[in-house]
């Protein structure tokens, strides 16, 4: 592993089958997610799977909180709850990635990632997950005000809104990360691992 990709870690976020199924309509999707998992693993990259999950009874969930408490009404009343994380099977994690609860939008939030980073000497955070505007904005945000170097992968980010994406991947994010694609990154790793 260079010397480069023993401070970075692929972030892989909200892809549980239940937010996957809101918001995928195609499995061509899962295709540059899988490159850059496999490009990842290739180079001793650590892949860290961020999921939200509550306890029983959602006692995380405030009333005020008007992304969760949706949430926890919708689950009160259907057989789909959000207590364990069931990370979709087209990219289902290995026993040797990380798997890392959180209890709100941002990854480091309400999670133990920040503990885990540190402790892999981890400065590189290379972010794709299910929303762009929710939990891929928030956690670059958060990262970027604690000095992580960033990279999105584009092509593994997912909005329901086009004109949104559109507009974080072209205007927003490029401010504070390298926005690529997921091919272009695997590439990268592999001409580096030549070098």
């Amino acid at each position: 592993m260079s010397d480069t990709h023993a401070t970075t870690a692929l972030l892989v976020m909200d892809m549980q089958a239940e937010i996957v199924g809101r918001y995928v309509q195609t499995n061509d999707f899962f295709t540059p997610i899988n490159t850059a998992i496999a490009a990842a693993r290739a180079a001793s990259i650590p892949v860290i799977y961020v999921a939200v999950a509550f306890r029983p009874g959602y006692p995380e969930i405030s009333p005020r909180n008007k992304t969760f408490s949706g949430a926890k009404q919708r689950a009160a009343s259907s057989s789909v709850a959000m207590l364990t994380p069931q990370i979709h099977p087209a990219i289902s994690p290995q026993p040797t990635d990380i798997l890392i609860t959180k209890r709100r939008v941002s990854a480091f939030s309400g999670s133990d990632l920040e503990v885990v980073l540190r402790a892999q000497g981890i400065s590189h955070l290379v972010l794709c997950g299910i929303a762009t505007s929710g939990v891929v904005l928030s956690t670059l945000r958060e990262a970027a005000d604690k000095d992580y170097q960033l990279t999105v992968l584009a092509d593994c980010c997912m909005d329901n809104d086009e004109e949104v994406q559109r507009v974080l991947l072209s205007k927003v994010f490029p401010r504070q990360a390298e926005v690529i694609q997921a091919s272009d990154w695997a590439a990268n790793l592999k001409a580096e691992e030549l070098q």
